[in-house]
């Protein structure tokens, strides 16, 4: 009888080169020492995710209580009739006519452009697009095995995009799309149609995809006005926009967006990646559609409490000496450039070093919505998403520990 054989080591499995380029996220990473503040019992002011405190809209959970299935189905990869067309119904009303084929359901913006960079991109291709960025298509990137090709915007300038000469520096063989936010996460800056109008003369010029995240259209301050690039001339192939009912509505959690395209092509390609996931949110669908009965009350409501909101942290923090910023004119983020050498550290320390009538802040370091290294170091993005009181005391806590950071460290 042979001698039973002995068990030997495994060989280690290594976890593959994209699932390590996948960054950690700069807005959620310092969550533990916020964690930790609050243990000690600190009220952690939260200025570093987009997470509004506004309500939901009525209409909305009210519909919730009104679903009488027994069974919570499956529903079409593609979303809902209801919800798809409540969706072209909204475009309708911006004067943006979309097709039932036009308009597909994604599980949030987040799942929308991960289906687009995909649908647009081979492994190994480029996509263009201007730092500092929303941080998570930086993840969506590693995703999709695609490099991301950055244009710095420049707070002096608003962060509006670069001249055309810059873009036509950039561009290789490998470019594939060109992505823009806008309203921008995290610089607040909106496009002007000149300058979408020169970014659609470059997508045109060399046969690049234009990939629009468009998701806080509503979010316009002093007058100004969102162009969609759904109406550019002679882009109805090339234009990709995200949206997204987390911020309109107030309703982050429900995980509901959409993708539009008149690129039959594309529009096929993402169905197939839907089909694959199968469907998104049911619940959150047949909610979605109560939304169509909000006029323009709502929004001007909306948009009327976050300038307001947008107004007290610009005064309150260009008083602070050494802090630079533009006024914002949409979204409700900023970039702020701080009398530090480490915004990081100050963050940090803000939460286990600091505190000011039994509070402190949390804001997102902005290094990791730059791509290229050693951009952003001195910067923090700030999401104006509390109350008013809330933010007044949220600039008395920054400005309080500003001067003794600076001193703790020989600044």
């Amino acid at each position: 009888m042979s001698e039973p054989k002995t068990a030997t080591s495994a060989k280690p499995a290594s976890v593959s080169a994209r699932g390590r380029l996948v960054p950690a996220s700069p807005i959620r990473k310092l969550a533990p020492f916020a964690e930790e503040a609050k243990q000690r019992g600190l009220h952690v002011y939260h200025l570093n995710i987009g997470q509004p405190d506004i309500e939901t809209p009525a209409v909305m959970r009210e519909q919730l209580k009104l679903i009488g299935e027994k069974t919570y189905e499956y529903t079409p990869s593609g979303g809902t009739k209801a919800y798809v067309d409540s969706i072209r119904k909204y475009y309708e009303g911006l004067g943006i006519p979309l097709g039932a084929g036009e308009v597909l359901g994604t599980t949030g913006g987040s799942e929308a452009l991960q289906f687009a960079f995909i649908a647009c991109t081979d492994p190994g291709d480029e996509i263009l697009i201007t730092e500092p960025f929303y941080t998570n298509y930086r993840a969506f990137a590693a995703i999709a095995g695609v490099e991301m090709v950055p244009l710095l915007s420049r707070g002096e300038d608003g962060f509006h995009l670069p001249a055309r000469e810059e873009w036509e520096k950039a561009v290789t063989s490998r470019t594939k799309a060109v992505v823009i936010t806008n309203p921008n996460n995290p610089t607040g800056t909106i496009y002007s149609r000149d300058e979408l109008e020169m970014i659609a003369g470059f997508c045109r010029d060399h046969g690049l995809f234009l990939i629009s995240d468009e998701v806080y259209r509503e979010f316009v301050y002093d007058g100004a006005k969102a162009v969609s690039a759904l109406t550019l001339e002679g882009m109805s192939e090339l234009v990709i926009v995200v949206d997204s009912l987390s911020k309109r509505f107030s309703a982050c959690g429900i995980r509901l967006g959409a993708l539009c395209t008149r690129n039959q092509g594309i529009f096929e390609a993402v169905l197939h990646m839907a089909q694959g996931r199968l469907s998104p949110p049911g619940l959150a669908q047949a909610i979605a559609p109560a939304a169509a009965t909000l006029g323009a009350e709502f929004y001007d409501g909306v948009v009327s409490e976050y300038q307001k909101r947008r107004d007290i942290l610009f005064e309150g923090l260009t008083k602070i000496p050494g802090v630079f910023l533009r006024k914002p004119e949409g979204a409700f983020y900023f970039i702020a450039r701080l009398p530090v050498e480490d915004a990081e550290d100050f963050a940090r320390w803000l939460l286990t070093d600091f505190s000011l009538d039994k509070g402190t802040v949390m804001v997102a370091p902005a290094a990791g919505f730059y791509a290229t290294q050693g951009r952003g170091l001195n910067e923090v993005r700030i999401a104006y998403v509390l109350k008013g009181d809330d933010l007044r005391q949220a600039v008395k806590i920054l400005a309080a520990a500003l001067p003794v950071y600076r001193k703790a460290r020989g600044i």
